[in-house]
């Protein structure tokens, strides 16, 4: 089993065929200060397997900040069942919604692990304080 991408979005969702939606997808955010919170983030992991990976995995997300300290985790299980005789490949796709704690600028990263081994990272840049507005956007 491998990731096929994981990123940030503003919404994710399944449709009534299995097809993956996400809207606005980003790796920065703007806030006035820290600490803050970004609330209702989609974190959205697509995962390909194949027959030889049915069965149960443990997955576990840690939110980690600049200076390497994990602000909060979340660990569950995925139970994968076994695609029919023709299927060689399956999408697994994950949509987490979290609220994540900003406490400080910089680039925080989401870690995702299946079966205790590091799958995926997504790195997400913070900003604080007053947008940058470069001189030449200004209007006079």
């Amino acid at each position: 089993m491998h990731v096929s991408f994981a990123l940030f979005a503003d919404a994710a969702n399944l449709s009534q065929e299995g097809k993956l939606n996400i809207l606005g997808v980003f790796d920065a955010v703007q806030v006035g200060q820290t600490p803050a919170i970004h609330p209702r983030a989609h974190l959205v992991v697509r995962l390909k397997g194949t027959a030889s990976d049915a069965g149960t995995h443990d997955m576990t997300l840690r939110w980690v900040n600049p200076r390497g300290e994990e602000l909060w985790s979340s660990a569950g299980k995925i139970d994968i069942g076994t695609p029919p005789h023709d299927v060689t490949e399956m999408d697994l796709p994950i949509i987490a919604a979290v609220d994540l704690p900003l406490d400080q600028a910089g680039t925080f990263t989401m870690e995702v692990l299946v079966d205790r081994d590091e799958a995926a990272t997504v790195s997400l840049q913070v900003r604080s304080g007053a947008p940058f507005m470069p001189a030449s956007n200004l209007v006079s």
